[in-house]
């Protein structure tokens, strides 16, 4: 089966949306405690609710190509959320978390271009 391109940008868009969940994620973490209304923290429901919304993206893209060429594009939300937590959370990127970025985008590429 042929891999649509607007079945790739779902994807790709899918990963953007669920890569803001991890970041809303750890803002929680530090809220939550033994207390059960603490998961009632609006961070954690935004993440689970991004975390929906991205999967809910992703389904009809399955049905534009192979999974084997559009699965690994889900790697790119290694990026975004590398990206994400330097915006929101202030966390820096070294040398090393840059070449890993570099390496995720090549990977990524190989897939896409064997199509």
């Amino acid at each position: 089966m042929a891999t649509y391109l607007w079945a790739i940008g779902l994807v790709v868009l899918g990963t953007l949306i669920s890569s803001f969940a991890p970041v809303l994620m750890k803002k929680a973490s530090g809220r939550i405690t033994r207390n059960p209304s603490s998961f009632l923290n609006p961070n954690l429901i935004g993440s689970i609710l991004l975390y929906g919304l991205g999967t809910i993206i992703f389904i009809p893209a399955l049905k534009g190509g192979d999974l084997s060429v559009l699965y690994p594009f889900v790697a790119l939300s290694y990026i975004w959320v590398s990206f994400l937590s330097v915006k929101f959370l202030n966390e820096k990127m070294n040398r090393l978390k840059w070449i890993g970025v570099l390496l995720i985008i090549i990977g990524v590429a190989f897939i896409g271009f064997g199509k």
